[in-house]
């Protein structure tokens, strides 16, 4: 009776966390201990005494000290890619192409008929670094479609079995099949790769949900509540939509359409389809392929693969058709671009749709390579680069091979590229790799692997300070889909979107920034992950 006493004396909130240490949008504040929450939105902020004396809630969060932090926003990834990806062989610790097919052969007895699907292969962590050809796994599984992606999703290795499954025959388009002695090695790049990619059988619906259920958890483990998807068709949309209505995917999505006429004549209208948890306002655009299989289209010859110079994947013509569509209907443009050819082309075909003091927010994605006199076109026309700062810690052992020492200067060049807009989004791209936002945090302020290397940070002229790292996978983040008024900062009447650190990244030493551990993830003022 005291107790309901007392609680008619209070205004009702669903949600108190306490105790606790706050990031309010530019540090953590000293006396702002306690948030309330309210039908999923933020609606008091301050100390434990502020918000207990006037909220009570049924349910409760004593941080016992920890950090609380705006909910993590991956802005560059492929969550429907990850989710089916969760059926594959994991091929991506193999040291070596005999390590693949042992892995393979693990997987054959798990998964006795049908296709043998992989993803995750790097020649560059092998001590022969060459793209490997398909004549052992044709011999060790005859008659079986195998399909084994490149880390980077624009190579593949495909058996003679795929290769016929998929209507390919010779000779294939230029420059996106590697033949040797007049037949095909099993290496395809970029459409060729895909044309391959879209025969393998797709699992049944239901099957899809399943996965794309693990895959929001596995999400949120990591701390997220936001992610992208960059490119997808109008069916995988619609299912994101309804699996989101019906509280099975508990993530915040900003689906990028791939583009077709199907999904222009659906979606690209005046006003955009979005609901609390999508939106879908951005055409996704691939300019080139990846630094790592030689397909990113630079203006000079790879220095270890002369006189290749990469693959531009989409014309300026193609591009500028887009852009017209998309500029028409209020969409943005999100084009892939690596090499500092294809980041040009792109800046260029940008330039004559957008009037300096845009406020389109048309993005290039990646934007690994830069040429000197073309980083200050992202500021005259406010074109967004978009980057993911894992990209450099994982390509630092062999770019430098492929660029030259000279070149490798205006590579991953995230503190300038930052400097022309003074905001920057980063995410992950993953599955190309990990899902952590925090290994993201990690790589763009120590410039180093996860293993710690190299001790000095790589190039560490281009390392964001940890508040720029911060806000790039926050409000930077939500920025960089329209949805900065939302959330991507703890303020009263935003989403109650949080994730709370066991550690204070913003000043912890340097090596401990990997241990931090996710305690809580909150969507919506829900709680969708608790640490055990």
């Amino acid at each position: 009776m005291s107790l309901d006493a007392c609680h008619d004396l209070k205004e009702k909130a669903d949600l108190i966390i306490y105790n606790a240490k706050i990031f309010t949008p530019d540090s953590v504040a000293g006396g702002i201990s306690c948030i309330a929450i309210q039908k999923g939105k933020i609606i008091a902020i301050g100390s434990d005494a502020q918000i207990r004396s006037r909220y009570w809630a049924p349910d409760n969060i004593n941080a016992t000290g920890a950090f609380v932090y705006p909910g993590f926003t991956d802005a560059h990834s492929h969550f429907i890619g990850f989710a089916l990806g969760l059926r594959y062989a994991d091929l991506s610790q193999a040291q070596s192409f005999a390590e693949v097919v042992e892995i393979l052969q693990g997987y054959r007895k798990l998964h006795p008929s049908g296709w043998i699907v992989g993803k995750g292969w790097d020649q560059n962590k092998w001590a022969k670094k060459v793209f490997p050809d398909n004549k052992l796994i044709n011999k060790l599984f005859p008659g079986v479609p195998v399909v084994l992606t490149r880390i980077d999703g624009h190579a593949l290795l495909a058996s003679d079995a795929a290769i016929k499954a998929s209507g390919i025959s010779l000779p294939g388009k230029k420059e996106e099949a590697v033949i040797r002695d007049g037949v095909f090695s099993g290496i395809f790049l970029e459409e060729m790769a895909d044309q391959i990619r879209g025969s393998i059988p797709l699992p049944s619906v239901s099957e899809i949900t399943d996965l794309m259920v693990i895959a929001t958890r596995l999400c949120h483990e990591a701390g997220l509540t936001a992610v992208t998807d960059a490119g997808l068709a109008k069916k995988e949309i619609l299912l994101l939509d309804s699996l989101q209505k019906a509280g099975k995917i508990t993530l915040r999505i900003d689906a990028w359409l791939s583009p077709n006429e199907e999904n222009y004549t659906y979606f690209m209208k005046d006003t955009l389809f979005r609901t609390p948890f999508l939106r879908v306002g951005a055409v996704k655009m691939y300019a080139d392929g990846a630094l790592g299989s030689r397909g990113a289209c630079l203006l000079s010859p790879y220095l270890d693969d002369s006189p290749n110079r990469g693959i531009l994947v989409t014309t300026p013509e193609q591009l500028a058709a887009v852009c017209k569509r998309a500029y028409e209907h209020g969409f943005q443009m999100n084009t892939h671009a690596i090499g500092d050819s294809a980041v040009r082309m792109v800046l260029r075909t940008y330039s004559k749709f957008l009037k300096p003091g845009n406020n389109r927010r048309w993005r290039i994605e990646h934007a690994q390579v830069v040429n000197e006199n073309d980083f200050s076109l992202f500021a005259r026309y406010q074109i967004i680069p978009s980057v993911q700062a894992t990209h450099a810690t994982s390509d630092m052992k062999w770019a430098r091979q492929r660029l030259g020492y000279a070149r490798l200067q205006n590579a991953y060049a995230y503190k300038r590229l930052l400097q022309q807009n003074g905001w920057m989004p980063n995410g992950t791209d993953f599955p190309i790799e990990g899902i952590q936002p925090l290994y993201t945090f990690y790589a763009a302020v120590a410039r180093k692997s996860p293993q710690g290397d190299p001790d000095e940070g790589y190039m560490m002229e281009n390392a964001l300070s940890r508040m720029d790292a911060l806000k790039s996978i926050t409000c930077w983040a939500a920025k960089a889909s329209f949805t900065e008024k939302e959330r991507g900062s703890l303020e009263v009447g935003k989403d109650a979107d949080i994730t709370i650190l066991n550690t204070n990244i913003l000043n912890a030493p340097e090596q401990k920034l990997l241990m931090s551990k996710v305690l809580y993830t909150i969507v919506n003022g829900q709680i969708v992950y608790k640490a055990r």
